[in-house]
């Protein structure tokens, strides 16, 4: 199916590794002018040169910038003020129980899940309006939904971050552009399977067991029964970035592998 990308400008943060750089090289297949972005400088460019190697003839840029501070949002937008798609997929967690949370915790975990993609969508919703066409996506969570004990500051943040995105929506009325979040959950990124991996080495198991094991402790509610690929979460996004989207906006779409048990 062809998703009517071809040539689109589309910046997807947090996207030198895992479900980020799987969504640069979806957009890319696609025909997407992809703008990669990361903190450090080497990492970006190593991206870059994956994305062309695994995209013969992709059209990919670059740009370092730390998006838990507000400058690194307006060095991006100084370099690239006009883009097609947002994909505002950076984030971070860590697990720590309440009691060890610091309000420095909080702080970070709001600047990079929510602040990040605030700061960039206020400059780019406005002038998608303006041109009656554009596309926004978050890379939320079902820890949005389903808070995680282990990790509660991270789990309101992606709360907060659904929240936004259907705010931005609701200033979408009547327009062609449409503002969307992606509900992920478990996936097999770099961090995970390196996690699973040197768990699966201390036990004296097979990684696979480990999997298992997770699924049936930590999330068993899980119809999926496995990490999905980030591939899998790059091909949900890769349609709401694209035309065919267009009756999507403002929705949370779950690619959770069906963790969460409601109906809505």
């Amino acid at each position: 199916m062809d998703l009517q990308l071809r040539d689109r400008r589309a910046l997807v943060t947090g996207s030198t590794a895992g479900i980020g750089y799987a969504i640069a090289r979806r957009l890319a297949q696609e025909g997407a002018r992809v703008i990669l972005g990361g903190r450090e400088q080497v990492r970006v460019a190593e991206a870059c040169e994956a994305l062309r190697s695994d995209v013969p003839g992709a059209k990919v840029e670059g740009i370092a910038a730390d998006l838990a501070r507000e400058e690194g949002a307006r060095r991006i937008l100084a370099a690239f003020p006009d883009v097609d798609v947002l994909v505002n997929n950076v984030g971070a967690y860590v697990a720590k129980p309440l009691e060890e949370l610091q309000t420095a915790d909080w702080l970070e975990s709001f600047a990079v899940n929510v602040l990040s993609g605030a700061w960039l969508a206020r400059h780019h919703l406005l002038r998608m309006l303006a041109r009656d066409d554009g596309r926004i996506v978050f890379i939320s969570s079902e820890s949005a939904l389903q808070i995680p004990v282990e990790m509660i500051h991270y789990g309101v943040s992606k709360a907060a971050q659904a929240a936004l995105a259907r705010g931005l929506a609701e200033r979408t009325r009547g327009t062609r552009v449409t503002v969307n979040t992606v509900l992920a959950g478990p996936t097999r990124s770099e961090g995970v399977a390196a996690f699973v991996e040197g768990l699966a080495q201390r036990r004296g198991v097979p990684p696979a067991e480990v999997e298992r094991d997770f699924f049936a402790t930590a999330r068993p509610t899980s119809l999926l029964q496995r990490f999905a690929d980030t591939d899998e979460i790059a091909t949900v996004v890769a349609f709401l970035a694209s035309p065919l989207a267009s009756a999507v906006n403002g929705a949370a779409v779950r690619a959770e592998g069906g963790v969460l048990k409601g109906v809505y």
